[in-house]
């Protein structure tokens, strides 16, 4: 039997995820504007971090291929109510290319005020073929941090493992360098020891040695016997552990700490 993978919840999940305060709002883009949605904690504290849950693919694709935009898939919206119920605003949102996220996260630090978020607490969330995404995205503004789930990384030393996943799989991948990455945002790096996706560990390897090379700030959280997706296929101890481990970053990069409700 096939998996419906826009309906596939994750294996576990926090007490009060189905409380969260669910709200609709729009940002705008050259071509018009676009949807997104806040999940917030049940006790709200304002200004608050926010988690922006960043996609590598445009959604009329996706919607043309599974019926629905990534935004509205159960795994997305078990991470945005994950992230509420541990005290952060996930954000979830619609778009028409990729790279509409960075217009989503300028109308964030814009209209800060209104929607109750602190502009200098964003952290990114991505897995999987949207990480190239958000290394491009975190090239180009400023966050408190960066959880980079089973992800493709960048091409380095004349490897094209991640152009040709990208050409088979049809997500982006930015024109961004190394040397374009901020030096003290922390990154967590999410590896599957048994992801079986063609070229992923390899990519996920060598971004690593080259980053920690360069200064970067990236911690590496191993789930020696996950596979790719983990989250969504692995009801396991192991895979609670790694999904609390990305939540406990995530607190400690927006300055929310393991005590904060």
């Amino acid at each position: 039997m096939s998996i419906d993978i826009t309906n596939q919840p994750l294996v576990y999940s926090l007490p009060g995820a189905a409380d969260v305060v669910v709200e609709s709002h729009h940002y705008e883009t050259d071509a018009g504007p676009l949807g997104f949605d806040l999940y917030r904690p049940p006790r709200r504290d304002v200004p608050a971090p926010a988690v922006v849950f960043v996609s590598g693919l445009p959604d009329p694709g996706v919607v043309g291929l599974f019926g629905k935009p990534l935004k509205d898939w159960a795994s997305y919206v078990g991470w945005a109510r994950m992230v509420a119920a541990a005290g952060l605003v996930g954000v979830t949102y619609l778009n028409r290319e990729p790279g509409d996220v960075v217009a989503l996260v300028r109308h964030l630090r814009a209209h800060a005020g209104e929607l109750g978020l602190d502009p200098a607490r964003l952290a990114v969330w991505a897995c999987s073929g949207n990480v190239p995404t958000a290394l491009g995205l975190l090239a180009r503004e400023r966050f408190a941090g960066a959880a980079l789930l089973y992800g493709y990384m960048l091409d380095l030393d004349g490897a094209t493992d991640v152009a040709e996943a990208a050409r088979q799989y049809y997500f982006a991948v930015p024109p961004v360098g190394l040397h374009e990455l901020p030096r003290d945002v922390p990154l967590l790096l999410v590896r599957a020891g048994r992801d079986a996706t063609p070229g992923l560990d390899a990519t996920l390897r060598r971004f690593v040695a080259a980053g920690r090379g360069r200064g970067l700030s990236v911690t590496v959280l191993e789930h020696l016997e996950g596979p790719h997706a983990f989250d969504l296929v692995d009801d396991s101890a192991a895979t609670r552990e790694a999904i609390e481990g990305v939540l406990s970053f995530l607190r400690r990069a927006l300055g929310r700490g393991e005590s904060s409700g």
